[in-house]
């Protein structure tokens, strides 16, 4: 079965109707895993025996119309944990690392019938914008296999955009959910801080890291984000508030009519690719021809958000990976004489550069000679961004821009430098810091690649970016255009 233009509501009705069974679809998947993944290698490992028998028992049990997401594979993130299925966040320090445990949003997706086929390549340790950092294999872009797909979380970008799933969690520490989403043409979401559980993601930076669903379209992402988000008693960081259905006002194409939408002049600045420019401007314009209307606004000291992630993530990641010390569990180097052998060789061997590159800085930043001068003042730095956004969206139902400055670089071209490849984060990284939901979707074309769109809204008000997408979406045929299977469009 081809369900590569099917949505999630079309599946689930399939699946209803008894015209392919839960475990015939699965089976399906599977096949166009295996049968497309040499060229794509989004896939670090199939989950295919238990996923097969959890099919099994969702027929038997009968497909619930009530549960919209019955019976439909999912691809999770490497870096989510699975129980008794192997976990790396794409490291040799955890290459044969089995979970005793699931995630509160494997569990999740579990109760709500969704079948687990497999883990996504990623960035090890989810630090890096290309998915060129996973110590096993580069997975490739749907659009053109010479061009990474973004990162971290770009295994499961490239896995929804190809048609292996419909559906892919991902986590966003600095946009690593919007940028690969935008890179592959598909829709991904950064929930609110707090609003998705993290009991179970391995933590790059723990008071950034959130995860979130990457699917075709955005009606298919507000599906999943119901089902994973909610309060959790093992994750003191997550939100007593309510979780809407929020799919269930998209149905209206104009919904955006009166709202007013800011346009910071920063995220069309130097540097921004003058295609990538074009197509949010057009947008903004399909917006104004919706009803909307869309301001010039200001976020002055969104320049200074690089810098201040790289000094607070990479101090969180830092306190994070130090559990990772050849004794407990994981990677554990030969040729030891001493405890500190164990340690210094086990870290060295296991850990790949740019991990490495990252502990170092957030060690020198937390140290006490220098824990004033860097890490003190980007948090202050990161309370003024905060309070950037609190003005805007102050006056404005959300914000609009670019998700990248490009579209898709080339497999090579940017990994010798990581300095450039941090700001291709740029545009997504004061989103964490504010703790903000940002929404992607394709917006455009630029050299036949995709060009994304990032909605930033209010705390807790996924709903309006769901309803600015969902109208902007279905007054543009951006989201129905594919990636043709080998790669050259």
């Amino acid at each position: 079965m081809n369900y590569f233009d099917k949505d999630l509501a079309s599946l689930h009705a399939d699946l209803v109707a008894k015209k392919i069974s839960a475990k015939e679809l699965t089976e399906a998947t599977f096949a166009n895993i295996k049968a497309t993944d040499p060229q794509i290698d989004a896939f670090l490992n199939l989950n295919e025996d238990a996923a097969l028998t959890q099919a099994t028992k969702i027929d038997e049990q009968g497909i619930n119309a009530d549960q919209p997401l019955a019976g439909i594979p999912v691809g999770l993130k490497d870096n989510i944990v699975t129980n008794g299925l192997t976990t790396t966040a794409a490291s040799k320090m955890l290459e044969n690392f089995k979970p005793v445990y699931d995630a509160t949003v494997t569990e999740k997706l579990a109760n709500a019938q969704m079948i687990t086929v497999g883990k996504t390549n990623m960035d090890e340790f989810a630090m890096g914008g290309s998915t060129e950092n996973s110590a096993f294999k580069t997975t490739k872009n749907a659009w053109d296999h010479t061009k990474v797909p973004g990162g971290s979380s770009g295994g499961s970008a490239a896995a929804v955009a190809s048609g292996q799933v419909p559906v892919a969690l991902g986590s966003d520490t600095g946009g690593s959910i919007r940028q690969p989403a935008a890179f592959n043409g598909v829709v991904g979401i950064k929930p609110t801080y707090g609003r998705v559980s993290r009991w179970g993601l391995i933590a790059f930076g723990s008071s950034l890291d959130q995860i979130g669903p990457m699917t075709r379209g955005v009606k298919d992402n507000a599906t999943v984000l119901s089902a994973i988000a909610g309060h959790d008693e093992h994750d003191l960081t997550s939100s007593t508030q309510a979780v809407p259905e929020f799919a269930a006002d998209l149905n209206d194409a104009t919904s955006v009519k009166g709202m007013r939408i800011g346009l910071p002049k920063e995220f069309l600045a130097e540097g921004v690719n003058d295609d990538v420019k074009q197509a949010i401007l057009a947008a903004a314009d399909t917006y104004r021809q919706l009803g909307a209307t869309v301001d010039e606004v200001s976020l002055p000291h969104n320049k200074y958000g690089v810098a201040a992630y790289y000094i607070i993530a990479s101090s969180e990641a830092s306190s994070n990976l130090q559990r990772f010390d050849g004794i407990r569990y994981g990677y554990r180097a030969d040729d030891v004489q001493n405890l500190e052998d164990v340690y210094v060789k086990s870290r060295s061997e296991g850990f790949g550069e740019e991990v490495k590159r990252r502990i170092m800085l957030g060690t020198f930043s937390l140290s006490a000679g220098f824990y004033d001068a860097y890490f003190l003042k980007a948090a202050k730095v990161r309370t003024v961004i905060i309070n950037d956004f609190k003005a805007v969206l102050k006056d404005h139902d959300f914000i609009m821009g670019p998700v990248a400055p490009t579209t898709a670089f080339g497999i090579g071209d940017e990994i010798k430098d990581p300095i450039t490849m941090y700001m291709n984060d740029v545009l997504t990284i004061p989103v964490n810091l504010a703790g903000l939901p940002g929404l992607s979707l394709p917006a455009g074309f630029s050299n036949n690649l995709p060009v994304g769109m990032q909605l930033i809204g209010r705390p807790f008000d996924e709903s309006t970016l769901y309803k600015a997408g969902y109208a902007f979406e279905q007054n543009t045929d951006f989201h129905l255009q594919v990636p043709t299977l080998g790669g050259q469009n």
